[in-house]
């Protein structure tokens, strides 16, 4: 079993992005580009962070930080370290620099099929706000979930 202690989140970096890549190709039925995933680093409203362990990348999410809302893009763990908390300890450092930028809630699409992350999204706080048909490739709806981070005045 792993020591969670052991896993870091840290900024990404460029450095990060072969590996991210990597990743999102085994994770995402259409994954961005190495291009797209460069282009975040110099984005001014994306939040990426990513998951180490023994300084190699085992996982990566981010959001983007628009009008005091956060939309998160993708969060991805290389399936040989699933189950382990990893994707939960991502999902923390996002809601904390939330909390930071006084954000006022998160929101997110997920398939409908992705029960896993339904699950994670639901510990978290997140509710279930609707749905999008057909969002996917594959005509697959999204579910749209919200965390409220702090209300507004």
């Amino acid at each position: 079993m792993l020591n969670s202690d052991k896993i870091q989140i840290v900024k990404m970096e460029k450095a990060h992005l072969e590996a991210i890549d990597e990743i999102d190709k085994t994770c995402f039925s259409n994954p961005w580009s190495m291009k797209s995933l460069e282009t975040e680093l110099e984005n001014p409203i994306a939040n990426y962070f990513v998951a180490t362990l023994n300084d190699k990348v085992v996982g990566y999410g981010g959001y983007w930080w628009v009008f005091f809302e956060g939309e998160i893009t993708n969060i991805a763990v290389h399936g040989k370290y699933r189950r382990m908390g990893i994707a939960s300890k991502i999902l923390e450092a996002m809601i904390e620099r939330c909390i930071e930028t006084d954000t006022t809630a998160i929101h997110l699409e997920v398939r409908v099929s992705n029960e896993n992350a339904i699950a994670l999204y639901k510990k978290f706080g997140f509710r279930e706000d609707g749905i999008r048909p057909k969002y996917y490739d594959n005509k697959e709806d999204a579910l749209l979930m919200t965390k409220e981070i702090r209300k507004i005045d």
